[in-house]
């Protein structure tokens, strides 16, 4: 939410500018998803596990995630689990 407060002797021009400004930087944009009844179990169980304040958070998070998964993979990386016994295998993502 954008505050405007205009002191006493301001230049409305110059204040509405950076008002505009800070509106621009500050813009969000709203997205509907549909969610299968299974999806939604899902999106639910991580918010609970997250502790997250909304869903959009845990779609935030996750989206943060993606991202990082995929950028260390264009780079060739690997992701490697480890099982109870120690033993590595690759984590197959993006199959």
């Amino acid at each position: 939410m954008t505050t405007l407060t205009i002191a006493s002797g301001a230049d409305t021009s110059e204040t509405r500018e950076r008002t505009q400004a800070s509106a621009q930087t500050n813009k969000k944009n709203r997205v509907q998803l549909d969610f299968a009844p299974r999806a939604m179990e899902r999106l639910n169980t991580l918010k609970a596990k997250t502790e997250a304040a909304s869903y959009a958070e845990v779609v935030k998070n996750a989206l943060r995630l993606y991202e990082a998964l995929i950028e260390e993979t264009e780079d060739g990386k690997q992701f490697l689990v480890r099982d109870k016994a120690g033993t590595l295998s690759p984590l197959r993502l993006f199959l």
